[in-house]
């Protein structure tokens, strides 16, 4: 009997939908794994990394295209070293680059953010005043006055 974990346990430990765990195998991103004697896919702790990593080159961006070259590669064997290398660093690059427009994205967002919160303290400042004014009071009123005149 084979061993390791079905289709739906496979999908459930590594966080992907059978459907996507399928679809990784008909794209040839994972190679075919075991069967068992009645024809169900049984994925072992290899299949399971193989497919952390696919996950996480797909969580960086990487190309469907990319990632079915590496696995490509990984297949051929060892002379193709050289090329994974070249791949995972141009992607690197990418991902580099992409953490820059993100790290722009965030300065542009805390502005925003900075000068909204100012606006809304102004904006709070002026309803205090405008309600202090209203109800006769002054900065220097106390609770106590306040309580007094029955607000």
């Amino acid at each position: 009997m084979v061993n390791g974990i079905s289709v739906g346990a496979a999908a459930e430990t590594v966080g992907l939908s059978v459907h996507t765990l399928r679809w990784y195998e008909q794209e040839g991103l994972v190679e075919p794994v075991e069967r068992d004697t009645a024809g169900r896919r049984r994925y072992c702790d290899r299949d399971l990394d193989w497919l952390r990593l696919l996950i996480r080159l797909r969580g960086t961006g990487m190309p469907v295209r990319d990632m079915r070259r590496y696995a490509e590669m990984v297949r051929a064997g060892d002379h193709t070293v050289g090329d994974r290398l070249r791949l995972f660093v141009e992607h690197r690059e990418r991902v580099l680059a992409r953490i820059e427009e993100l790290q722009q994205d965030v300065a542009m967002l805390d502005i925003k953010i900075a000068l909204y919160g100012e606006m809304e303290r102004a904006q709070r400042a002026e309803d205090a005043q405008h309600a202090r004014e209203v109800l006769g009071l002054d900065l220097f009123d106390t609770e106590a006055t306040a309580t007094a005149r029955g607000l």
